[in-house]
């Protein structure tokens, strides 16, 4: 084996993926308080060929140095929308036809292992604040909660790893329906 070189992983170029076919997944960032999580949201983003990341309540947004840091250079490829509340965000998601699904431990959630993505045709995914998680109230809208499955002593994971596990297995599913 050879690890690949830059020019050898043909990555596409801005405008490519301006223009590419975008999976039917939108990241919401419930209240996120750190750049670098949101960076690197927006990185997974990219890699997963997201429709758009919605920042929502104080969710920093682009331009910023720290965002920019950990985003690589997506921010200015992944589509972005800003909303004053969250609350807002999902009922636009909703009257676009989007299934919203909060990334929370709850009752009755839904084991990401057991979730079939590809039984809904526009799919967001709400990931909430470092401390507090998914707002009860946007919770209340949502059209359900994904649990992703932790077998240790710790009960939580940072945002921006719990981001790329969910939107893996949404991308992954969606392409393959």
């Amino acid at each position: 084996m050879q690890k690949l070189s830059m020019d050898e992983l043909g990555r596409k170029s801005i405008d490519e993926f301006k223009e590419a076919k975008k999976k039917p997944v939108i990241a919401v960032l419930d209240n996120v308080r750190s750049m670098n999580n949101v960076g690197s949201v927006f990185r997974t983003a990219d890699a997963f060929l997201l429709e758009a990341i919605f920042l929502c309540g104080y969710t920093p947004k682009p331009p910023h140095r720290d965002i920019h840091k950990t985003a690589l250079g997506a921010t200015e490829t992944v589509d972005w929308v800003s909303f004053e509340n969250t609350i807002d965000a999902v009922q636009a998601l909703k009257e676009k036809g989007f299934a919203v699904f909060a990334v929370e431990q709850a009752t009755g959630s839904n084991s990401l292992e057991e979730f079939n993505f590809s039984n809904h045709e526009r799919i967001a995914l709400v990931l909430g604040n470092e401390v507090e998680g998914v707002q009860q109230t946007v919770i209340d809208l949502c059209d359900g909660c994904i649990e992703i499955p932790q077998y240790g002593t710790k009960h939580s994971l940072n945002i921006s790893i719990a981001a790329g596990i969910v939107l893996w297995e949404a991308t992954k599913q969606v392409h393959h329906s």
